[in-house]
Parts: C-alpha cells; sequence; structure tokens
C-alpha cells in the first residue's frame, strides 16, 4: 500500500492521507483507493461505473505506470464511481483513452471517507513499466489541493 502524506510541493497535508493498494489478480491488476471524502461537486452527468473525461477536474485518485520510453498510463478514480483511463505516448499525448473498467465506489458519510476498487486488465499497461506516482486531488477553484506520493512526477517501480 501507498499512503499519499504530501502535497505536490512537499508540503505536509493536514488530513489523513489517500491510501492506494495494488493487488496482482491472475493476468489483471487490482486497484484499491481508500481516501478522505472532501464532499467535492460530483462529475456533471456522470454515471457510476461508466469513464468520465476530464475526471481530473474533480475529486480523484490518481494512479500513473510509466516506462522508460515515455508511455505510460493513467488511471482516475472519483468517490462517486466514475472512472478515467488514458494510454499515452509522450507528456500528455493521449492514443487511447475512456478504456472500460471494472470499477465501483462506496463514500462512507459517517467516517467522510470512500473506498474504489478497479481491475485493471494488463493489456492496458505500456511494456516494461518502470516507475509508478499517485496523487489525490480535490478542492475547487483557487481551493483546489494537489497531493503526491513521491514529489516530483516521477520515481522507479
Amino acid at each position: 500500500s501507498f499512503k499519499i502524506e504530501r502535497t505536490w510541493d512537499n508540503k505536509p497535508i493536514d488530513h489523513d492521507p489517500a491510501e492506494v493498494t495494488l493487488i496482482s489478480a491472475e493476468d489483471d491488476l487490482i486497484i484499491k483507493v481508500i481516501a478522505p471524502y472532501f464532499d467535492d461537486p460530483a462529475p456533471t452527468n456522470g454515471k457510476q461505473g461508466e469513464a468520465f473525461f476530464k475526471l481530473w477536474d474533480y475529486e480523484v485518485v490518481e494512479a500513473f505506470f510509466l516506462n522508460n520510453n515515455d508511455q505510460y498510463l493513467e488511471l482516475e478514480f472519483g468517490p462517486h464511481g466514475q472512472h478515467l483511463s488514458l494510454l499515452l505516448d509522450g507528456n500528455r499525448n493521449a492514443i487511447k483513452h475512456s478504456l472500460p473498467l471494472d470499477y465501483t465506489a462506496t463514500i462512507d458519510e459517517a467516517s467522510k471517507t470512500w473506498t474504489g476498487m478497479a481491475r485493471i486488465p494488463a493489456s492496458y499497461f505500456p511494456p516494461d513499466v518502470s516507475k509508478f506516482n499517485a496523487y489525490a486531488i480535490h478542492g475547487t477553484d483557487d481551493k483546489r489541493i494537489y497531493e503526491a506520493l513521491y514529489v516530483g512526477f516521477w520515481t522507479t517501480a
């Protein structure tokens, strides 16, 4: 498991961290997210279990898997049940997006947390993944907060 305990600019966060757990499952990867729920607005017209383009504009936890050829898989998970997967070749150069995923999320209002579970097919990953990072993003407008597992974009897996 990985706990996201710093902001993107290396300051400590002031709440419980989002936690990302990676679980091997045959030819797939299960990703489990447990994160604080900040009650940000849900994506407009977003449907539970479906891909939502620009999910990064909402409350979200993201995971990035990169190889040494600058190819990477970006996965995004929201508390309201939406997800987004992007396969990129070069920085921000999406070659595929909104790939289907098996994803569910539940919000626990009492504890102000949410849990997400996703199954990622091995075929979605670029070859020879060597680096990983994760982010938690919440807040709106000028109150937007960006938290990073590893400060600086990537770390070696």
